[in-house]
């Protein structure tokens, strides 16, 4: 499988790193990053010493036009932007593409595959709601980095793994990063 990770300048760094290291595991995936120019200033202040990108990952530049996966005849199975600035997003829903992690998403969304976009901001304005509904119109999933606590998380990775676990479930690969829900026999009444 192709998949493309892109990270933007939005706080939460430490989901695209952590998605990254659960990608690493899979190595019969073909994973290409790209980090905005805002990104970078970001996981300077978050993740003192950098994202880590694992080895077998192809990194390319926001600016490179002519990556492979910049075209409809080469789209990846996959793009995931971990975190996902509103500003990236509102770029996504109105067809602007004059950067790779731009193009890229019009291309998977034009070729209908598998676009999942994941926003970490609070509140959310009108605007923002309104760009969310032309994507998810167009096919994309958003997928808001909303960590969930039935699973008593006790670390912030483990909290966060609730998230990537979601992600890698859209994109199509097992995992076990977190406890699925159990449904659970009716209580007994009294």
């Amino acid at each position: 499988m192709k998949i493309v990770i892109a990270i933007t300048g939005a706080s939460g760094s430490i989901y695209a790193q952590r998605l990254l290291e659960c990608l690493n595991s899979e190595t019969h995936h073909d994973l290409s990053i790209v980090i905005s120019k805002n990104a970078k200033d970001i996981i300077k202040q978050e993740l003192p010493d950098g994202i880590k990108i694992p080895a077998k990952a192809n990194l390319f530049s926001d600016d490179d036009l002519l990556a492979p996966f910049a075209s409809g005849s080469n789209p990846p199975d996959s793009m995931v932007i971990i975190p996902c600035s509103m500003g990236t997003l509102g770029r996504i829903a109105h067809g602007l593409s004059d950067t790779l992690i731009l193009r890229t998403a019009d291309v998977v969304l034009k070729e209908r595959k598998k676009l999942i976009l994941v926003p970490r901001e609070s509140p959310l304005n009108i605007i923002h709601l309104e760009n969310m509904i032309i994507l998810a119109r167009a096919g994309a999933v958003i997928l808001p980095a909303c960590p969930a606590f039935y699973n008593q998380p006790k670390s912030i990775i483990e909290l966060i793994d609730t998230t990537i676990s979601r992600v890698l479930d859209h994109i199509g690969i097992t995992n076990n990063l977190v406890k699925r829900w159990q449904n659970h026999p009716p209580a007994q009444q009294k």
